[in-house]
C-alpha cells in the first residue's frame, strides 16, 4: 500500500498537492490561449483560418494516441456514427470556435472567459430539459443548480445589455488621441466594435459548447473510445471550416504566415490549448473528478485579466464586473448542488447495498473509493476535453 502511495509522488509531492498544481498550471494555460488568441485577430489572422491551422495541430496530436490506446475499445466505424461525429463537430466545433472567435474580436479576453464560467449551468439546463438530468425542487441540491443556472443567465445578460462606465484600465487607455494615434490598441478598448453583439456570439459559444457536452452522452455510450470520438469530431470541423473558408475567404494571402508572431499564435493554440492542457485536463478529471476540475475555472478568468491587463492594456467596465461576479456564484451554486446531489445519492446506494447484502462490508468500502475519486458534474458520459 505504501508503495502504491510512494510512486504516485512526483519529486516528492503527494498527488493531491500534484492535482493542485496541475490545475493553476492548466488555467494558465487556458487563460494565455484567451489572450493568444485576441493577439492573433488584432494581428488580422483571419478568424476562417485560425481555427483551421488549430484544429489540424490538435489532430496531429490526438490520432496517433487515439490508434495506439483505444485499439481494443473503438467499434467499428459505421455510416450511423459518421454522421454523429459530423453533428458532434456542427455543434462542437465549428459553432463553438466561431462563435468563440466572433465574440473576442467584439468584446475582450476577460469578458470571454468569464462567460464561459456559466456552461456548466447551460450544461445542466440542457440535461434537465432532455430529461437527462433531474430537477428536485424539495432538495436543496435541486434549489443550488436552479438558483446558480438562474444567476449565471442573469450574469450574462448584466454583461450583454449593460457596459458600464469603465472602472479600471492602463494608464492612457482612455485617450481618444492615443487610441486614434496607435490602431492596435483602439482594438483591445472595442473601438469599432458592437459589444452587445459580441456578448450575444459569446452566449452562442457557451451554447454550442454546452449542446456539444449534451449530446456527447449517448454517443460515448454506443462509441466508448474519447479520444477517437474526439479525433473524429476534429477531423469533421476541419473539413467543415474549409468548406466555410471555401465561400468566405477566398484571398490565398490570408493562409500564409507573415511573422513569426502569427505561427507562435497558432502553435499555441494547436499544442498547448488543444494538446497539452488536453491531456492534463484528462488526468486532473481521472484523479480528482470533473467538480474539482470546474472549481477551478474562475481562477482561469482572474489570470486572464491580469494578462490582458498587462499585455493588451485592457480596459474593465462595471457592467462586466457585476456580471463575471454573477455567474462564477452561479457556477459555485450549480457546483455545491452536484456535489449534494452525489453525496446523497452515495449514501442511498450504501444504505441500499448493505440491505441488499446483509452487511457486505466490501461493497460499501467500493461504493465510498468510488464515490471519492469521482464526483461528476453531469453523467460520466458527459466529461469532455476542449476547452474552447
Amino acid at each position: 500500500m505504501a508503495d502504491a502511495v510512494d510512486a504516485r509522488r512526483v519529486c516528492g509531492m503527494p498527488e493531491k498537492a500534484q492535482l493542485h498544481v496541475a490545475m493553476l498550471a492548466l488555467q494558465f494555460g487556458y487563460a494565455g490561449f484567451h489572450v493568444v488568441s485576441r493577439l492573433a485577430l488584432n494581428m488580422g489572422i483571419s478568424k476562417l483560418v485560425f481555427p483551421v491551422y488549430r484544429n489540424i495541430i490538435a489532430l496531429m496530436l490526438l490520432v496517433p494516441f487515439a490508434y495506439f490506446l483505444e485499439k481494443k475499445d473503438r467499434p467499428q466505424l459505421t455510416l450511423n456514427f459518421v454522421v454523429q461525429f459530423f453533428f458532434l463537430a456542427l455543434c462542437g466545433i465549428t459553432a463553438n470556435q466561431g462563435f468563440y472567435l466572433l465574440g473576442l474580436d467584439n468584446t475582450s479576453p476577460t469578458f470571454a472567459s468569464a462567460i464561459q464560467n456559466s456552461v456548466p449551468a447551460v450544461t445542466f439546463a440542457m440535461a434537465a430539459a432532455l430529461r437527462i438530468e433531474k430537477v428536485r425542487l424539495d432538495r436543496r441540491d435541486g434549489v443550488a443548480k436552479v438558483v446558480g443556472t438562474l444567476a449565471c443567465v442573469a450574469g450574462a445578460s448584466v454583461i450583454t445589455l449593460y457596459k458600464g462606465p469603465t472602472i479600471f484600465g492602463p494608464a492612457g487607455a482612455g485617450d481618444d488621441k492615443a487610441l486614434q494615434q496607435v490602431p492596435f490598441l483602439a482594438a483591445v478598448a472595442g473601438e469599432g466594435k458592437n459589444w452587445t453583439l459580441g456578448c450575444v456570439y459569446l452566449i452562442g459559444h457557451c451554447l454550442s459548447w454546452s449542446g456539444w457536452i449534451v449530446l456527447q452522452g449517448p454517443v460515448l455510450k454506443k462509441y466508448p473510445a474519447k479520444l477517437s470520438v474526439t479525433s473524429y469530431t476534429c477531423f469533421f470541423g476541419v473539413i467543415q471550416f474549409l468548406i466555410i473558408a471555401a465561400f468566405f475567404e477566398r484571398d490565398a494571402d490570408a493562409w500564409v504566415f507573415h511573422s513569426g508572431s502569427e505561427i507562435f499564435t497558432i502553435l499555441y493554440a494547436g499544442f498547448i490549448a488543444s494538446g497539452v492542457a488536453f491531456a492534463v485536463q484528462i488526468w486532473c478529471i481521472d484523479r480528482g473528478g470533473p467538480v474539482f476540475v470546474a472549481v477551478y475555472q474562475p481562477v482561469q478568468t482572474l489570470v486572464v485579466a491580469i494578462m490582458a491587463s498587462i499585455t493588451l492594456g485592457e480596459k474593465f467596465y462595471l457592467g462586466g464586473v457585476i456580471g463575471a461576479a454573477l455567474i462564477i456564484t452561479g457556477l459555485y451554486f450549480v457546483l455545491w448542488g452536484k456535489s449534494e446531489e452525489k453525496a446523497r445519492n452515495t449514501k442511498e446506494a450504501i444504505i441500499a447495498a448493505a440491505n441488499s447484502s446483509g452487511g457486505g462490508e466490501r461493497e460499501i468500502r467500493s461504493t465510498k473509493l468510488a464515490s471519492s475519486i469521482t464526483q461528476p458534474l453531469l453523467p460520466p458520459s458527459s466529461t469532455t476535453s476542449d476547452n474552447v
